[in-house]
């Protein structure tokens, strides 16, 4: 017999199953409350939409286009929306700088792909976002924490890079609404962290598929508008933002950008050619459509769904939690982060919530490139309904309660 791990390449090794993918079967499981997935509520996709741009797609002349294979940059239309949405963000750019991937995670591992050496390190928050972990793992780099707020020396990011015999290729952030704290970086944090990327000459990666899901607060400026301002134009800029319309508009058709300069774009393009070739026309032209009908008005209507379950949520912990459990307050997004009392790992209360409560969450552990944050967890709002949020934090609470007095 074959024997299949003698074959597989070094880095595979460093693959790992994601945690979330495998929790969210449990959202076919009609006992459990799940607040696992950080998923949209599929009764709000815009689904007449969608039936009608198929429809005037597949039942007019530009059929046969829409069916066939496309350019590896993405459809023009498409492009030229996106390129219309990045200018209400305050990125002055052109089709030229947009690339489509399916879906931002594709974006992820291509850039991935590009930038990452073995021995390179890529800066990243404490926690962050499991996905990207697992999209740059796979090119054997080393993790140092990004925290915008610390007081650290620049030398220290490089001449710890540098033991490991590479050096810092870029900052990943998730700046507004982060998965998996729900927190986001305000504007000195932004400047700070690019003031830190143009002293050691590295990239910023701005993941930002949660941009359009702000219910409170003032809008920030995203950093590739910050950079480009700053350095005369996006083709000075050192900033590569990624968008999606997975959580705004319908995560089915696997549709996401990289916004950058054209230098990056075109190296992109070339891995997405090695890759895939394109990513499915016929989905980027109802895309399209959609967008151009219904973006804003659509996003306006989720929004106030979703603001409404992260109060019922945050309400429910207020009165629920027992003493010495924290958690964040967003002001978007989908995720209210927890932390409990030292001690409770995340994942046996998971195992135990599962066994008695019936109540889905995710642990914290996978979120941290070093394994720490085992007393912490993600809670999701987005598609659980206000008497799902109640009863689910109730029985969560009593759990933890539970939890801490047979510890004592």
């Amino acid at each position: 017999m074959t024997t299949w791990d003698s074959l597989y390449a070094r880095r595979a090794s460093r693959m790992s199953a994601s945690e979330i993918r495998e929790l969210l079967k449990l959202l076919d499981r009609p006992d459990v409350i799940s607040f696992a997935g950080g998923i949209p509520d599929p009764d709000l996709f815009p689904a007449e939409e969608f039936r009608q741009a198929y429809q005037d797609i597949l039942g007019g002349p530009d059929a046969g286009r829409a069916l066939q294979y496309g350019v590896s940059e993405g459809s023009p239309r498409l492009r030229d929306w996106i390129v219309s949405h990045m200018r209400t963000l305050g990125v002055d750019c052109d089709p030229g700088n947009i690339l489509i991937t399916s879906g931002s995670q594709q974006g992820l591992d291509y850039i991935g792909k590009l930038f990452l050496s073995e021995g390179d390190t890529a800066l990243v928050q404490w926690p962050t976002y499991l996905g990207a972990l697992q999209a740059f793992n796979a090119y054997e780099p080393r993790f140092d924490r990004l925290d915008p707020c610390a007081n650290r020396d620049v030398s220290d990011y490089a001449a710890r890079a540098q033991e490991q015999g590479g050096r810092v290729k870029f900052a990943y952030l998730s700046p507004d609404f982060a998965n998996p704290t729900g927190l986001s970086v305000g504007l000195a944090e932004r400047e700070r962290v690019l003031a830190l990327a143009e002293e050691l000459s590295c990239a910023i990666i701005e993941d930002a598929p949660y941009e359009a899901l702000r219910y409170d607060g003032d809008t920030v400026l995203p950093l590739l508008a910050l950079d480009s301002r700053k350095q005369g134009g996006i083709e000075a800029s050192r900033t590569l933002y990624l968008g999606s319309f997975s959580k705004s508009l319908s995560p089915g058709l696997r549709l996401g950008w990289v916004c950058a300069a054209k230098e990056v774009i075109s190296r992109l393009v070339l891995i997405k050619q090695a890759s895939d070739l394109n990513t499915p026309v016929l989905n980027q032209e109802a895309m399209a459509r959609v967008a151009e009908r219904v973006f804003d008005t659509h996003t306006a209507r989720t929004n106030a769904v979703y603001k409404a379950r992260r109060d019922a949520m945050l309400s429910a912990l207020q009165i629920h939690m027992p003493e010495g459990v924290h958690w964040t307050r967003p002001d978007g997004g989908m995720f209210i982060w927890l932390d409990l009392p030292a001690g409770i790992d995340a994942a046996d209360l998971l195992e135990k919530s599962l066994a008695t409560v019936r109540v889905a969450f995710v642990p914290g552990k996978a979120f941290h490139p070093d394994g720490i944050g085992a007393n912490s967890l993600r809670l999701s709002f987005s598609c659980a309904d206000f008497a799902k949020i109640e009863e689910g934090i109730s029985r969560l609470g009593r759990l933890i309660s539970e939890t801490v007095m047979s510890t004592v």
